[in-house]
């Protein structure tokens, strides 16, 4: 089911045979995909599968110990530069000038991009009514809760509007209203033709709202292609846990929970 193509340059994203070693452990093993032009795009994989480490290397913000990384056609470790003009990240935990507000770390962002003015204050003031971020914004980021954050570094990752959207769990801590509304701003990005790449752990997001999906386990691709074709009639949750393994209860464990005898 995994395909790859034989000219890298020609997909959204690319990954030939990227490693990376943390001390003894292996994070990434000789990791290949590829992710088509125009896809919404899933990557998952349990806690410590590579899949972080995989998108850092595709990216640029982890140099591979082997293998190449491709975005939009242009090899992320030769030409950065331009790599870094057709993508737009949103990374969980990076850090952001947290005390500028929404509106100023917008014209900062566009500026480093090289955008005139004009552009940045027309695309921000719609970016910041789409996502409800208006009346925050005289507010500094600092001071934004978990699910504006998300929110507002979504912007950050759009605002110079880039072929290849990002996104490491793009909706954790955001509000149901919120959410849905995030995924209707990333159906019609695609729409238009862009890509999205959504690395999450919210089995039913993926299978909801990707077309795609690669479930990384140990450091390896276990599986990618069409979600229908990964299902097979399934659930997705139930593909995962077969490929990744998962654990289950012991009998008779825990079993003093919900009894009446207290200590």
């Amino acid at each position: 089911m995994i395909e790859l193509h034989d000219d890298p340059r020609s997909v959204a994203l690319a990954l030939r045979g990227v490693r990376k070693v943390f001390g003894n452990k292996v994070a990434v093993d000789n990791l290949s995909l590829d992710i088509p032009r125009g896809a919404l795009y899933g990557v998952v994989g349990p806690n410590g599968a590579g899949k972080t480490t995989s998108l850092a290397m595709a990216t640029g913000l982890l140099r591979p110990d082997a293998g190449e990384a491709y975005i939009a056609g242009h090899n992320t470790w030769e030409e950065p530069e331009l790599v870094r003009q057709k993508m737009g990240l949103l990374i969980d935990d990076a850090p952001y000038f947290d005390r500028l507000s929404g509106p100023e770390i917008l014209a900062f962002t566009g500026g480093l991009r090289g955008m005139d003015p004009d552009t940045i204050a027309r695309r921000g003031e719609e970016l910041l009514d789409a996502l409800g971020l208006v009346e925050a914004a005289d507010t500094p980021i600092g001071e934004y809760s978990a699910g504006m954050t998300k929110k507002i570094l979504l912007a950050v990752a759009m605002i110079h509007n880039p072929e290849v959207l990002i996104l490491d769990e793009p909706l954790e801590s955001v509000d149901p209203v919120s959410g849905k509304l995030i995924q209707d701003i990333l159906r019609a990005y695609v729409g238009a033709g862009g890509t999205v790449v959504i690395s999450s752990h919210v089995m039913e997001l993926i299978e909801g709202l990707c077309d795609y999906v690669a479930i990384i386990d140990r450091g390896t691709v276990r599986t990618a292609g069409h979600v229908d074709e990964v299902r097979n009639g399934r659930r997705l949750s139930d593909v995962f846990v077969e490929l990744v393994g998962g654990a289950s209860l012991k009998e008779g464990s825990l079993g003093w929970l919900g009894g009446r005898d207290h200590v």
